[in-house]
């Protein structure tokens, strides 16, 4: 997979990706991350990639042309155009299996007061990571990032994401390790019996039971 990350602060991904598991994935070539700053594209003769909105308001606005001819210069057949922004769609693990199975992405990372709204024209998706608002869209670029990298073939084992929370509506079970007991508190019987089936019995009913105390609005999907 090929990764394209449009930002005006590329530096801001160095640390994220040059560790643990998307360093490992960049190393074994499973996936390419490109990091490409649109200042170097506008034609503003001062290097400025945003302005003030018409019609008033406070904060400034990336401007289109910077952004258009950077994705029409790197955009392929293939590409899939994500624009992050807070009135997208709310990103979940169901969009994160389905992006991991594309060829090319191009993700745009907004800044300032926001997008000059033609842009959208060009993008194939809006995503929202949640309902709240960030300085710009570089750590919401280093969430898709992640949580689609790991779901490349390769790159971790398939159990290890195919029992992940959220895969079937449900949060993940509780997870135990030495020692079995730690100050005074005792790690299931159930999970040292060898009984694997009352061990998977045991863990989905807890999962149903987190889900109902934490997130109950999965258990109506």
């Amino acid at each position: 997979m090929r990764i394209d990350i449009l930002t005006i602060f590329p530096e801001m991904f160095t640390g994220v990706f040059s560790e643990s598991i998307i360093k490992r994935a960049m190393e074994n070539k499973k996936v390419q991350i490109n990091l490409i700053n649109f200042r170097d594209y506008t034609n503003d003769p001062h290097n400025k990639v945003d302005d003030t909105p018409y019609g008033g308001g406070a904060g400034m606005v990336l401007m289109p042309q910077p952004i258009f001819d950077c994705v029409k210069s790197i955009r392929t057949a293939e590409a899939k155009v994500i624009l992050l922004t807070p009135s997208g769609k709310v990103y979940n693990q169901r969009m994160a299996y389905d992006l991991s199975n594309e060829k090319h992405l191009i993700i745009i990372c907004g800044h300032y007061e926001g997008f000059d709204e033609r842009i959208k024209s060009i993008c194939d998706l809006e995503l929202s990571i949640g309902d709240y608002v960030l300085t710009g869209g570089e750590i919401p670029a280093m969430v898709l990032v992640d949580s689609i990298t790991r779901l490349l073939d390769g790159v971790i084992r398939d159990e290890s994401h195919i029992n992940d929370s959220f895969n079937n509506n449900l949060l993940d079970y509780p997870t135990y390790t030495k020692p079995r007991v730690y100050e005074g508190m005792e790690v299931p019987e159930v999970l040292l019996s060898g009984d694997h089936k009352k061990i998977e019995e045991y863990r989905h009913n807890e999962q149903i039971r987190i889900t109902k105390e934490n997130r109950p609005d999965l258990l109506d999907k």
